[in-house]
């Protein structure tokens, strides 16, 4: 089996911070680099994926549906599912700059996984619901799980792209807080071992584990 991770195309929250304020997070649309950036991630998912169908999980918001129509893999998608358990991390509602500002300088002193937002969520949240969505698909059981070479993308954000490399892999906190998400239209591979290799501990430490086909950049 094997993961595609996908963060979306630049969105205006990427570009303009105080859009935040104006525009609910889930309706943020893609800018016109984010338009452009996900036709060239769809070039690249091509060359990777091969002419066998995929399956794809894409995050309910706005940016994240766009993203995957502009990708150019109509072809190759065999099923779409929505997955609110892909989403970004809860911020709250609509907020103001100086909440912003001041709650990621908090966040970055204190700690990505741990730091709760004020009317949302910490890493810690989002990891939680992420490892549910990845212990269902990922699990013996799971629909299509014998499938000889499954190829599943999913379409997400940057904060969970690292969380749920973080959980596949088996890295500790201290490993993940090191991480810088990825840039906008870049993803990650994820190659299910075959044996009980101790590369990537594996989610939950169930099963084989997992291989990651290139490492996130750190930042500290």
């Amino acid at each position: 089996m094997r993961l595609i991770l996908l963060r979306h195309g630049e969105s205006i929250g990427n570009v303009d911070e105080s859009a935040f304020c104006r525009v609910p997070d889930h309706t943020m649309e893609l800018t016109d680099v984010g338009r452009e950036q996900s036709r060239e991630a769809g070039l690249r998912l091509r060359e990777v994926i091969g002419p066998a169908p995929i399956d794809v999980f894409v995050s309910p918001y706005r940016r994240t549906w766009q993203t995957l129509e502009l990708l150019g893999l109509q072809d190759r998608v065999r099923r779409v599912r929505e997955e609110p358990r892909l989403r970004e991390q809860d911020w709250g509602n609509l907020q103001t700059l100086a909440d912003q500002v001041r709650q990621r300088r908090e966040r970055d002193a204190f700690g990505h996984f741990f730091y709760r937002l004020a009317s949302g969520e910490s890493g810690a949240d989002v990891y939680d619901r992420l490892t549910g969505f990845l212990t269902g698909l990922t699990s013996p059981w799971a629909d299509r799980a014998d499938e000889p070479g499954r190829t599943v993308l999913l379409i997400t954000h940057g904060l969970a792209m690292r969380l749920a490399c973080m959980a596949l892999m088996g890295w500790t906190v201290a490993e993940f807080e090191a991480l810088s998400n990825p840039s906008n239209g870049d993803f990650r591979v994820l190659t299910r071992l075959g044996n009980g290799s101790p590369t990537g501990g594996g989610l939950l430490g169930l099963g084989p584990g997992w291989e990651l086909d290139r490492p996130f950049a750190t930042w500290r």
